[in-house]
Formats: C-alpha cells, structure tokens, sequence
C-alpha cells in the first residue's frame, strides 16, 4: 500500500446506582456546530491507480548507460500521480481537478488529463491550458497529435479538436448514425490522419484536416465468419495500438479476439483469441523481438508469437485480482508494464525470448475498500489494514515503499499448477485483529480471526508473513459439541499469550511463541433475567448453553479478562485462574468492545445505538453516549483516553469527551467510514470507507492550535467534509487551514488563567493561582526578616595601578583632595515630576472603581502583583480616604463570591497593618462592620459547601 501526498518535489448496562448519561443542553452560544473543529482533512495512503490506463514517459540521455528513464502517470480519480519507474517510487501527485479524470495522454513534460467536459494540460503540476467542449458533453477519450488536440465525447458521436497552441477549436467531426467512437489512433507515417475505433466493431480512417472520411472498416473484414456468426451479438473494439511494422495495427475485440491488420491493404494477417474475457489492452514489443502482449479483463496476460503465425507463448494467469486495463513495453527493454482494477502497477522481466515472465517489481494496495484498520506500535508509523480481497496489508504512514501485503505462502506457484484464480486461495477476510508489539522481535505478534473459521491465526511483523500457529477449539473428547467459528482475538499486552472466543461461547487461551494451549475461559450458561429478554424461544439446553462471545479484552497487568457475549453480558475472569468473578448485565446486545489499557476504561457498542463505558476497576458503567441515527460500526479511544471517536451508518464521525460526556464535534463524510483508529501519538485519526480503497488521515488540530472544547448539539444538520485530498498539496493546505480556522475559535475559547464566570450563585469560587502566592503575602515580614543580611556590605578598598609620585629622594604619593560637587544637590526636573505623580498604578485603579461593582480590573491587577509589591502598596495606604476605598472593595469582592482565598489574605494583611489606625478612627466603623457582617456570612456559606462535598464523596467512596 502506498501513500500518496508527498511533497511536490519530483526527486524524493443494568439496575444500579445512578449512571452518567450524555448531556444534551444547548451549550453556551446556542448554537450548533458549523464546521468540524477537531479534526481537518490530512492525505490518503495507498492508491496506486484505477480504472483508467496508465500512460508511460521514456527520457533518453545522452551518454547514459543505464538505458532511458521511465515514468509511469496513473490515475486517483481526480487527481495524477507519477511514479519513478525505476524503483517505483512515488515523484509527485497532480492536484484535484473538479470531476473523475477519464482519460489521460502525455506530450513530453506536460500531461494532459480529461475530466468532465474540459481537457487540462499541466506542467510541473500546474495547470497551463485548458480546452472546453463547447457542447458541454463529457469528454471520455483524448490523443495528442502534434500541436492539435484530437478527444472524443461519451455519447461517441463527435471528434473536437483543438489547438495546444491558441486554445482554440479548430474543427468538430460528426460521426455517421450508428457509429459510436471509442479510441482514436494516428498509424504511424500517414499525414493527418487517424483511425477511429467504435463500439459496433468497426473502424474509419480520417483526414482531421480535411474533416473526410478516408475508408470504412467493416466488421465483417476484421473478425472472420467462422468465428463470428451473423446471429452472434456485436462486439466493440476495445483495444487498438499501433505495430513497430508500418501500415499494420493491433485490434483488440470485446469478445476476446485479435486482430493483427493490415490497414494499407485493408487485409487480416493474423488472428488470435483468448478463451476468458475481453480485450482490454494490447501492446507489441519493440526491442526486436515479434511478441505481443494482450490483457483480459479476467486479469490474464498472454504472449503472442507473431513470427509462428501468433501462436500462444506464455499465458500469466491472475496477473492481476482484477481487470488488467494498460500493458506497455518499455521501449528498447525486455519488460512489460501492466496496470489493473485491482489498484496495482506490475513490471514484467523477460530473462530470454521463450522464457516466462517473472514479476521484476510492482506497487499495489487493496483492491476491495478496507474494513478493518489499527495503528501498529507505539510511533504512529504503520497501520494494519485488512479487506474484503483476503489480504492484510501494512501501510506505512511516512514512506509509501514501507508498506506491504503480508504473505500467506506460495500461492502464485499453487495457481498456477492447479490454473485457479489466487484469490480463491487466499484466507477468508479477517473478522477481528489484535496485537501487541513488545515481543515483536522474538515471536508471533498479531493474532486474527477469518470469517467462518474455526481458528484463529497468528502473524509476524518482523517476517511480514503468517506466523507458525493457528489457535482452534479443543472438543474436550465430546463427539456432538460444535466448534463454532472464531469471532474475537485478544493479545495479551506482555506479548505472551493469545486469546480466541468462539460464537459458541469457547473461550481458549494459547501461548504465542510455541502455539501450546493454556487455558479455557467458561462463560457459563445465560443468566435467568437475560434468558427471558433476549431468548425467549430457545427451548433447546444445548443452544442455551452455547452464547456467541463477540469480544475480548484484556488489562495491562494481566490480571482481568473481559468477554462480551450477544445476549448483553460482560463477564469478567481472572486471568490466572480463569474463575468468571463477576457478571455485569447490559441493556442491550454487546456487538463489539474496545479497551483502553492505561486508564481501564472500556467501550462498548450495544445494539440499542448506544456506547456505554465501564470502568473495569469498579465495573459499572459510568458513561453512556447516545444520539447515533444508525448502527455504530466502530470506535476508538484517543492516546489520553479523553475522547472516543464513533462511526456509524449515519456516515457520521462524532467525538465524545469521556469526562464530561458531551459530544464536542461531529462531521459527515461523503462515505460510511467502516474502521477508525487513532495514532498512538496523538497527531492523525485514520479512516476507512465503504466504497473507498484508501485508508484516508485526519490531522488532529489540537495538536497545533487551541481548540475550543464546548459541547455541541447534533440536531442533524451535521457539516459535510470531504474527504482527504491525494495531492501533495494537501498538506500544506492544511496547515493553512489550520491557521484560518485558528483566527474563528479564539474568540469562543476563554483564556485558561481568567477565571470563568460563577456557574450558581450559591457557589463561591477561587483564584486559580499558586497556593504559595498568598502563604508568601502572609509570612511576608518573616521571609523579609530571614533573608537580611548579617552586616552591612563594605565598600572595598580602592588601589590604582599606577599611583602618583612626588619628586625627591624618599618616595611621596601625591594624593589629590576629593572636590566635592555642588551640582549634584541641585534637584532635577525628573525627581520634581516624580514626586508630583506619587500616586501609584494600584491607587489610581481602586480610585476609579465604582463602590457598587464587583472591583473585577482592580483584583485582576492586584492578582498579577507580586507578594513584595502588593505588601508594599498595601503599606502605601495611609490616608482614610484609601483606607475606607481598601474596606469597600473588599466587601464588594466577598458579594460577588468570587476570589475567596485572595480577599482573605488581603484582609489579613491589610488589618496586621493598619488595625490601630481603623480602631482610633471612629469614622470608619461602618465600613468595618459590613466587612464583618459579609465575612462571616460568606465563611459559613463556604463552610456548608465544604461539609456537603466532604459528605457526598465519602457516601461514593462507601458505596463503591
């Protein structure tokens, strides 16, 4: 598998206590949301090509000596990609162009690609020129024939043609009534003129200068009667190349038949045919030797000899799962490339002229759409795919020649020897993966289930191939007990063991690395009240017996082993004793369950369309998350455990915040996403589509940015997204977009220091600074006292170097008296306007507040002070004007229950301080007993909340 946006660089349940349900009020804006928030479109991995034939670029060199270079262009669907033949690396992707490309052609660097009713020319992956049918029919077919534009529209009745150089249409060439055109060719050496192929078998050669038709093909003339009767439905020709001989081409025919003719003399050479499908594809090799190749829509290649009158060399069965829909020689080389349906590039080695071909090199990815995807280890760089064409895959996310299909064994060699398709060899899809990657260099590594099999099997990431062990069911010497087939894995998380359940309530554990079974897990048989809900009519004592277990967990430290049965119980056994120690009965049938190791919390899809999560310390379930308009088909955890995101058939991806069991966004794809999964890093959501073979990222915007994390009502108008571009350029897009969509969630995401406003008005709220600040503004005084000094610094002696002599005998220092200077007593202007503006910041502010306010700016300075400063401001205070202002904004602060514990140390400090002041002061008397009458009131008020939270979680705690 394949990823495909690089850079654009060419060169590189049950009664009991009361449980938390989802909360469903509209949030704080009332409105619900417009655009997903969380998640933005990322890339795609794993796309090599579909449908719609690759085209081949040759660069020849002079003076090379590793012969030309080749680069294969094959198509996405909207978009082109390059691929170095070489090594078959990916160089680049075109950006999406805005309907499906159906046909693409190169002329030197430039590419040409149709989609819709237009036809687009790029150059290093930047549109150049762009050609409209003026009709406004689709355009299914385009050809580059010297600086003209020959393309032809789906309905087959017109040819345009257009001038590469001016844009302009030229001509239009009208079809006659019952000749529908599918494929044009120019034969090589003829002078303005091309061979038109159509859908009733036959061909005309026309004159696009002239706008004539030169001569009619007729059916009859290119297929022999003998081998097509007059009562035989008609064939289209699906295939038409030209020959390294000049005047003779190939044509190939719906009904399998080839035609090697002769268009000069209007004569058959040769005819050949294959038995299994149409033509869809031919190509003659062009380093001398007479060989052709043919590609069926069965998935076949054969090889013609020409010079045995076109006898069958060598016939490649299941070249490729699907239909084969280019081949190509390289010019010059003995290799063959071929392109099919089944999302994969092949190179074919011819060693020698009579020899068959050996597969050289290829990039492939799934060819059925995934249905189950999980991040592989603990760095976010592979994810294990699985899909309904029986193969498990390993995509890499940050190189695509990382990925690989794990191999089953020699499967081509069986094929071949028993001509059977390869598919039908492989191992049934697989149902259910685990894994666990601490042993990975030691042993087997990840174990799965297949559909309709009877045991599970073990794999090796290191080898990249089935491991050496299938885990099935013992009979325990019972003649008549069934052996159901296997519906869910587990991997322990030391590595060492593997656990499979069986849809008849078996449930088995082996070791990893010898594939000796350990233990058996019993289930038991199905209590009474579960019985009368859910299987009133079994009547039998052997199906009562026999419970479908649908999933299996186990914890981190191996101790606990959970198992979820359809009939909606989760039984929990020790993991060494294999005991059942407790059953917990659910609503509804369990249908899957997801663990996350590190917190013990576990998810589960009930059938009820809900998710309900239980904690399996305590095992209750403690969250239930609803409003899923379709049956949920998978869920993840995030690394953290604080979000789990669901997928359902609504074709809706919701994400849930555990804690407070709110959906915090929601976003719709074009598709049903089957499988998602979450990297270990916290930085991509993977997802997989129904009707998609690419497995398609997500980037995590809370990775980069703020996200707002409000909870969002889903009232069914969910925002569309689509999804991931395959382009390069999507990843720079999105690292825009994330900058765009950053400027319209900071006004809704209040900053994390401001404290948010009172959600009652019966509680009372706290700061959401250090504790140490206040302890540091009360023992202020002590810490002073602790960090003075012992003595006064000295001032150190003064010696120059050089000191100053007198003249005589005996050596004199002339010491020079100090000038005192007057100047410096002189006051400056500086410290005249400092002392006129003596009023400080934080005087200034409680001056300006209103006495009936809150003094909200007043506190949020205050806060923001350092414990010195705010002692030093709050000593400032010696008028009784201040003193009085200092009294009322604390009462007003203590009114408005906010910031209990800064009003407190305030008011200790503040009446340390100027206690004697306010009592000789009669005049301030009032203002000290409403201080006291709201002090007292508001320390009961928080004494009350203390005791009923105290009270509360000590009846939790005993209860639990």
């Amino acid at each position: 598998m394949v990823a495909l946006a690089l850079s654009p660089l060419a060169e590189e349940i049950t009664n009991g206590p009361p449980r938390k349900r989802q909360r469903v009020e509209t949030p704080d804006n009332g409105k619900a949301a417009k655009e997903p928030h969380l998640f933005v479109p990322f890339r795609a991995l794993g796309l090599v090509t579909n449908h719609v034939p690759f085209v081949l670029q040759t660069r020849s060199y002079k003076g090379a000596t590793e012969g030309p270079r080749i680069n294969i262009v094959t198509c996405l669907g909207k978009a082109w990609a390059m691929w170095e033949g070489g090594k078959m690396g990916l160089l680049f992707v075109g950006p999406d162009v805005e309907n499906q490309i159906s046909c693409m052609a190169m002329d030197g660097n430039a590419v040409w690609v149709a989609c819709g009713p237009s036809a687009l020319k790029y150059l290093r992956g930047k549109e150049s020129a762009r050609m409209t049918n003026p009709l406004g029919t689709n355009i299914a077919f385009i050809l580059v024939f010297g600086t003209q534009l020959l393309a032809l529209t789906t309905d087959g009745d017109r040819m345009l043609v257009w001038d590469t150089v001016s844009g302009e249409l030229q001509s239009t060439v009208q079809f006659d009534p019952g000749f529908t055109a599918t494929t044009i060719l120019h034969p090589a050496t003829y002078l303005n003129k091309v061979l038109v192929a159509s859908n009733q078998g036959s061909m005309q050669l026309w004159n696009i200068r002239t706008q004539t038709r030169i001569h009619h093909f007729s059916l009859e003339t290119l297929l022999t009667l003998s081998s097509h009767p007059l009562d035989a439905p008609i064939v289209a020709v699906t295939a038409l190349v030209q020959s390294p001989a000049i005047d003779v081409v190939g044509v190939g025919f719906s009904s399998g038949e080839i035609s090697v003719y002769d268009v000069r003399t209007d004569e058959r050479l040769m005819r050949m045919a294959m038995q299994d499908g149409g033509i869809r594809a031919l190509s003659f090799r062009s380093d001398g030797q007479p060989i052709l190749a043919s590609a069926s829509s069965t998935g076949h290649i054969a090889l013609w000899d020409l010079n045995a009158g076109g006898r069958l060399l060598h016939l490649v069965r299941g070249a490729h799962d699907g239909a084969v829909t280019a081949v190509e020689w390289v010019p010059g080389q003995p290799v063959l490339i071929s392109s099919g349906e089944d999302n994969s590039v092949k190179q074919w080695l011819f060693d020698s002229p009579t020899t068959a071909p050996r597969l050289l090199k290829f990039r492939s990815g799934h060819h059925a759409p995934p249905h189950l995807i999980r991040y592989y280890g603990e760095d976010g760089k592979q994810i294990l795919t699985a899909s309904r064409d029986r193969s498990l895959r390993c995509t890499s996310v940050v190189r695509d020649s990382r990925s690989f299909e794990f191999s089953q064994g020699s499967l081509v060699k069986k094929a071949t020897s028993l001509s059977i398709p390869i598919t039908s060899l492989k191992i049934p899809p697989v149902a259910a993966l685990s894994y666990s990657s601490t042993r990975m260099k030691d042993w087997d590594d990840i174990l799965t289930a297949h559909h309709e099999e009877t045991f599970a099997r073990t794999w090796t990431m290191k080898d990249k191939k089935l491991g050496k062990h299938t885990f099935g069911f013992p009979s325990e010497g019972k003649k008549t007990s069934t052996v159901g087939s296997v519906k869910a894995v587990c991997v322990s998380a030391c590595g060492n063991f593997g656990i499979a359940s069986s849809s008849t309530g078996a449930i088995h554990m082996h070791n990893m690395q010898s594939g000796i079974h350990r233990k058996t897990f019993n289930v038991g048989p199905c209590p009474p009240e579960v019985s009368s809900r859910f299987r009133p009519s079994v009547s039998s004592k052997k199906k009562q017996e026999e419970r479908c277990v649908t999933g299996l967990a186990c914890d981190a430290l191996n101790t606990v082993v959970v198992a979820s049965t359809l009939d909606g119980t989760l039984n929990f056994f020790d993991f060494h004793t294999a005991k059942l120690e407790e059953t917990l009965v659910l609503p509804s049938s369990a249908v899957s369950i997801t663990l996350h190791r590190d917190n013990g919390l576990l998810a589960v899809i009930c059938d009820d369309l809900m998710v309900r999560v239980v904690d399996i310390e305590t095992r209750r379930i403690v969250r239930e998350l609803g409003g899923f308009r379709g049956r949920v088909l998978d869920l993840t955890f995030s690394p953290d455990s604080r979000w789990l995101v669901t997928t359902s058939l609504d074709s809706i991806i919701r994400t849930f915040d555990v804690p407070t069991g709110r959906l915090i966004d929601a976003f719709k794809t074009s598709s049903v996403a089957t499988s998602v999964t979450f990297s270990p890093t916290n930085d991509f959501l993977a997802t997989a589509h129904v009707d998609n073979v690419g497995v398609y990222l997500w980037a995590n915007r809370a990775q980069y940015s703020e996200v707002s994390f409000h909870g969002i009502v889903d009232n069914g108008d969910v925002v569309g997204v689509s999804l991931p571009s395959m382009q390069g350029v999507a990843e720079d897009e999105a690292l825009e977009a994330l900058g765009n969509l950053d400027l319209n969630v900071h006004e809704d995401v209040a900053d994390a220091s401001v404290v948010p406003p009172n959600l009652d008005g019966d509680l009372v709220t706290l700061t959401l600074l250090p504790r140490s600040r206040w302890q540091a503004l009360l023992h202020f005084d002590v810490i002073q006292q602790r960090n003075k000094p012992v003595e006064p610094p000295k001032e150190p002696e003064r010696a120059p170097f050089f000191l100053p002599t007198l003249p005589g005998v005996e050596h004199r220092f002339a010491v020079e008296p100090e000038v005192k200077d007057d100047k410096s007593k002189k006051s400056t202007k500086r410290l005249q306007k400092a002392a006129a503006s003596s009023e400080s910041v934080f005087f200034k502010k409680l001056a300006v507040e209103d006495v009936e306010g809150d003094f909200e700016e007043f506190f949020a300075y205050a806060k923001a002070l350092s414990p010195a400063a705010m002692d030093l401001e709050l000593q400032s205070l010696i008028t009784l004007d201040a003193l009085r202002m200092f009294l009322t904004a604390l009462t007003c602060r203590l009114r408005s229950h906010r910031d209990f514990e800064a009003v407190q140390t305030y008011q200790n400090v503040f009446l340390r301080m100027h206690g004697d002041v306010l009592a000789e002061n009669p005049e301030l008397m009032g203002e000290l007993e409403t201080l006291q009458e709201v002090q007292r009131r508001e320390s009961e008020k928080l004494l009350e909340l203390l005791a009923s939270s105290l009270g509360t979680l000590s009846f939790v705690r005993d209860t639990l």
